[in-house]
């Protein structure tokens, strides 16, 4: 996901936030219960602002303009090439912003500020104009029919659609779910996740000065169990879009059933095999597999968390990883020389020191790290282990941090049987000057995503999704537009 070019722009301050409200039908309001919540600084624990708390009545009233919107307003009467303009707008606006958005991202999730600029931001801005080109591009067919008939199908909007995102990509899980929403003529009420609510907040206020219609999109920050669950059971939203944790999914999905049985899309976890061959490049294999786990704090769905390297170059391999893990800076997200920064919460850095007490339980080698760095915020250090062998919990279970787990391979046949032996399937890499090899890994392995020699690659135009439990349907692409568009089949009599 990340670039090699540094900022172009100076690193900034940690900015100052005032209170949020709630963004319903393109009105700031506080929420109908006046409650709020904290979303706290990750560097230090430190509460940023309060946050109004949605619930089921602020989700009630969102749909409420969202339903206006989608039947009445403007917006179905917008012309699509006029759609794509407002998404042109908006991406605009988002880099002209930049540097903006990046610091507050920094300061509510803790990611670097140059991942956030250099990553993140450019991601989303490019998502955003990818689906601004989609919108008057959303082509039904004619279809030659028996009889004296001419038939066509077109492509419509699902109409109100909810969407739940996470919290280790906020502007970008933002783009992903907003552009190919908004690309094919559906109003949106989004949940930001509880601990990232500020980026999803300032990006609606710039939708707003780009021009979109009121009630196309409403923000509501609140809880899963509250606000999510109001928008999972609702009886007046047409679809429902989230990523995030698996059993959360099974949830929504379930309450989608048995509501009103709205389409679901869903993109979860993964324990994503990465494929070390001993015929690889060593240098491009452990940079990549380094990336592929620790980017992002090793807060990634996809992220290599079973990296599986060949019995033949396994020392050598160890020992190259561990002197990048211990030479990395692990601090304060607006230091230029921060490579890691902290854990998104106190939950989440709770749970994966859990893992890591786990791992040296079932008797995985700890070469490095482990720790807790410093005294106030959620940072750990870059922990490696090795002789991880496929029953121990830190090999089976989605651990969300930076704890990277090696495991020995002989050939090609077990490490494609092993790389399968999960309910997971959301992405898998390997590494080999083996053409034959690679594509017969590609194929073997059941993952949505498989990338040969690299690692993180991703484009707006290339889908993204899961096999098995890693969710149902694809983002990013044509592909996503399909998620929110139902196909109509017209006849017209000629005789």
């Amino acid at each position: 996901m990340a670039t090699a070019t540094q900022p172009k722009a100076r690193t900034p301050k940690p900015p100052q936030v005032k209170d949020q409200p709630l963004f319903i039908g393109g009105k700031w309001l506080d929420s109908v219960s006046g409650k709020t919540f904290d979303t706290i600084n990750p560097a230090t624990g430190e509460v940023i602002c309060q946050v109004a708390e949605g619930d089921k009545a602020d989700v009630d009233l969102a749909v409420k303009a969202a339903r206006k919107a989608f039947e009445e307003g403007p917006w179905p009467k917008m012309s699509a090439a006029e759609r794509g303009r407002l998404l042109h707008k908006l991406a605009d606006l988002i880099e002209s912003h930049r540097e903006e958005l990046a610091a507050l991202e920094s300061l509510d999730n803790g990611k670097p500020y140059r991942d956030a600029y250099n990553a993140d931001l450019a991601l989303t801005i490019k998502c955003y104009r990818y689906y601004a080109g989609w919108a008057d591009k959303n082509h039904g067919k004619t279809i030659p029919v028996e009889g004296e008939y001419f038939c066509y199908t077109r492509h419509e909007p699902v109409g109100v659609v909810g969407q739940i995102i996470p919290w280790n990509f906020p502007l970008l899980m933002q783009a992903w779910k907003w552009g190919p929403a908004l690309a094919t003529g559906n109003t949106v009420v989004l949940k930001p996740a509880e601990q990232t609510p500020l980026t999803a907040l300032r990006v609606a206020a710039l939708a707003q000065d780009a021009g979109f219609p009121d009630g196309v999109i409403n923000v509501i920050p609140g809880y899963g169990p509250t606000a999510g669950a109001a928008i999972s059971g609702h009886m007046d939203i047409d679809k429902v879009a989230f990523t995030g944790e698996g059993s959360t999914g099974q949830i929504i999905m379930e309450a989608a059933a048995r509501s009103n049985l709205k389409r679901v899309s869903l993109e979860l976890g993964g324990k994503s095999p990465n494929v070390v061959f001993a015929d690889c490049d060593l240098d491009a294999a452990v940079e990549g597999a380094y990336f592929g786990l620790f980017f992002n704090q090793g807060q990634c769905c996809c992220a290599g968390s079973r990296l599986f390297v060949e019995e033949k170059i396994h020392d050598e391999f160890v020992q190259r990883v561990l002197q990048k893990a211990k030479s990395q800076k692990v601090g304060d997200p607006f230091d230029p020389e921060t490579t890691q920064g902290p854990q998104v919460s106190q939950e989440q850095f709770d749970r994966i020191m859990g893992y890591i007490e786990s791992g040296k339980k079932e008797g995985a080698q700890l070469l490095t790290g482990g720790n807790r760095v410093g005294s106030k915020g959620y940072f750990i250090e870059p922990t490696v282990f090795a002789g991880v062998r496929d029953e121990m919990k830190i090999a089976r279970e989605e651990i969300f941090g930076p704890v990277m787990n090696i495991l020995k391979f002989k050939d090609i046949d077990e490490v494609i049987q092993r790389g399968n032996r999960t309910f997971y399937g959301l992405a898998a890499a390997v590494w080999t000057r083996d053409i034959r090899k690679a594509h017969r890994i590609a194929n073997g392995l059941r993952a949505g995503t498989v990338w040969i020699n690299c690692y993180d690659v991703f484009d707006a135009a290339a889908p993204f999704g899961g096999f098995k439990m890693s969710g149902i349907g694809r983002e990013l692409g044509e592909y996503a537009l399909q998620l929110y568009t139902e196909v109509k089949t017209v006849y017209v009599n000629l005789n």
